[in-house]
């Protein structure tokens, strides 16, 4: 199975903190890298993890919060500092184009590689990339100013040949993709070999779902049924859960009730306030209600 991994680069809210980058994430897919968000540290990080940058071809945005933006321009600009000449995708809020093009006039910047904005909204799931392998749909989210979640999901692929069932029945090449698109084989003699036998089932598709920051909202569970790997902010501790509704973002536990209403594989949580240093007692209260849960660690990828 090819892999499909995601490395967190930031994990704190808000503020960073002396271990806890703002929020990013790195997504390999079958070898091509996505950024999700973009918060300051996030280049740093990424040298850190000695990732080429120039691998990098999409990057989504969630939100116009700083937190979750503000170290593009920096990584922007970089990128045209080593002289990369590959165009750049950017998907984000109808704001986003305007605010990154005023920092390139201001600072009289001209790219070395085209920088091509794609606008979400906020209304309704939407699919924005799609390769053939692998869709990204945004999805609405409950925040203080317009926000989206981004969904990953690969697509179904032809199934595999079975080299060995192939050669044993002397199935010509020229065959193999009507196989893979589950065909029988019918030889010379007139003998029908079933496609189950000359081939493999396909991988199952996985999903990777990032929900950023968002209030207890129960309208997603639709839209992330089933996901592999669920990313779910959880500001706080269910403690404070008015905090949260106020600031409109979510606890440990509601978040581990998203995941559990899903019926999501594992939940992943983040976009901690500074005010936790320690986040055992967080993941040990979200664990009772889904016990499929981990913490973000920054720098470790995570294999779906």
């Amino acid at each position: 199975m090819k892999e499909f991994s995601v490395t967190v680069l930031g994990s704190s809210a808000a503020v960073a903190t002396d271990d806890r980058n703002l929020t990013s994430h790195l997504i390999n897919h079958c070898n091509s890298l996505f950024l999700i968000d973009c918060g300051e540290g996030t280049q740093f990080r990424l040298r850190e993890l000695r990732v080429r940058t120039n691998r990098i071809k999409n990057i989504f945005i969630s939100h116009l919060h700083g937190d979750h933006f503000f170290g593009l321009i920096g990584l922007l600009s970089t990128m045209h500092l080593m002289r990369r000449t590959e165009e750049i995708k950017v998907y984000g809020p109808p704001l986003l184009e305007d605010i990154i093009r005023l920092q390139l006039k201001a600072s009289e910047t001209s790219l070395s590689y085209s920088l091509i904005f794609i606008e979400t909204q906020s209304e309704g799931e939407e699919v924005i990339y799609d390769d053939g392998r692998l869709t990204v749909s945004s999805i609405p989210l409950k925040h203080r100013i317009p926000t989206t979640g981004f969904i990953f999901r690969e697509k179904l692929q032809p199934r595999h040949i079975n080299k060995e069932a192939v050669d044993r029945f002397g199935v010509p090449i020229i065959f193999y993709s009507s196989l893979t698109k589950g065909m029988d084989f019918i030889a010379d003699d007139g003998e029908i070999i079933p496609n189950g036998v000359l081939t493999n089932p396909p991988d199952i598709p996985r999903t990777y779902a990032f929900i950023s920051d968002t209030v207890y909202n129960e309208d997603i569970v639709d839209s992330i049924m089933g996901c592999d790997l669920l990313y779910h902010e959880s500001t706080f501790s269910h403690d404070l859960q008015h905090a949260a509704h106020d600031k409109m973002h979510s606890t440990n536990v509601q978040a581990a009730t998203i995941a559990k209403l899903a019926g999501a594989k594992r939940l992943m949580l983040g976009h901690f306030s500074a005010r936790y240093d320690d986040l055992s007692a967080m993941l040990s209260e979200a664990k009772k209600t889904f016990n499929e849960t981990i913490v973000a660690e920054e720098g470790v990828a995570i294999y779906i």
